[in-house]
């Protein structure tokens, strides 16, 4: 992680841009004030893709024709803008990027971005060659602007989740690449029915993550929502060795557990818990949960209690 928080005041827009320059994309900076600019940002390198989290005080950034040729990216880059609103002037004209909101453009395309606000937003950056492999698009003729709060579009939901989990500070998830090449051939548009399937199942498993606490939660409902038929979805999980069903019972039950073991939770029922991880019966769930773990779920339970009534040393 590189931040310009306690660095000498005078040299912390030269060692951002130095940083930018070597880690993600080469730009020019400069504060909106005369407010000290506090950056930082967490860069994640995959084989071919790279990921970074990027937060800062407001400024404007720029990346005009000599950058391009003296620091060439090579590269289609995602900016996921999560906080503060942000202007994109660029030679197709001027848009603004609202939070939950990507914005796809070609890095080697002059352009210049201002955050009066601030901000904090997650980056893909991928080479060209190889998003004109994954995508069939061999040149990003105009930069594209489009959602990914979720239920705006599964795909660009999904990629922001991936993203966001690998390139955090603590806790971090690693990104399999594949799955977010795939997810990105979505999103641009590519055919949904020809091979994308780590694409559909991570959106898929993002989505019913999402909807567990519904009760009525389907294939035929998770299959709407990632834009494929349920026959599709059915062939997703089956190369996966599961079902759609299986798989939303396992993770009910997993998530039960977890609520179980929690000591701030042992004010709940049974049913309470059974009904919060989408069962509509508490028979049903302490049978399937007992089948599952090998353990009854008020067993658990009674754990977190005497957790919870320990003395501390």
């Amino acid at each position: 992680m590189f931040t310009t928080v306690g660095l000498p005041e005078e040299q912390r827009i030269e060692l951002w841009e130095s940083h930018n320059a070597d880690a993600l994309i080469g730009l020019r900076c400069r504060t909106l004030t005369a407010a000290v600019l506090e950056a930082t940002e967490i860069n994640v390198q995959l084989e071919r893709v790279h990921l970074a989290r990027v937060r800062g005080s407001s400024h404007v950034v720029e990346r005009d024709l000599t950058m391009v040729r003296r620091r060439p990216a090579e590269s289609v880059a995602l900016f996921f803008s999560l906080a503060g609103e942000a202007f994109f002037y660029h030679d197709d004209g001027v848009r603004t990027v609202q939070p939950g909101q990507i914005l796809m453009c070609d890095a080697d395309r002059p352009f210049m971005r201002g955050f009066s606000l601030g901000l904090e937003e997650l980056v893909l950056k991928l080479p060209h060659e190889l998003f004109a492999d994954v995508t069939g698009i061999d040149r990003l003729a105009r930069p594209m602007v489009m959602n990914f709060a979720a239920g705006a579009n599964s795909f660009a939901h999904t990629l922001a989740r991936q993203v966001g989990a690998a390139a955090r500070d603590q806790d971090a998830n690693p990104a399999d690449e594949q799955t977010l090449l795939e997810l990105v051939a979505a999103l641009a548009g590519k055919n949904r029915d020809s091979g994308l399937s780590s694409a559909h199942r991570a959106a898929a498993l993002t989505y019913i993550d999402q909807h567990l606490s519904d009760p009525t939660l389907s294939a035929v409902q998770v299959a709407a929502a990632v834009g494929i038929s349920t026959r599709h979805l059915s062939r997703v999980f089956a190369r996966a060795g599961t079902t759609v069903p299986k798989h939303i019972l396992g993770r009910r039950l997993e998530r039960a557990r977890l609520l179980l073991e929690k000591p701030a939770a042992t004010s709940m029922t049974i049913a309470e818990v059974a009904h919060h991880c989408g069962f509509t019966s508490a028979a049903h769930f302490s049978h399937a949960f007992t089948t599952h773990f090998g353990e009854r779920a008020s067993d658990i339970r009674r754990g977190a209690v005497t957790a919870r009534s320990l003395p501390l040393d």
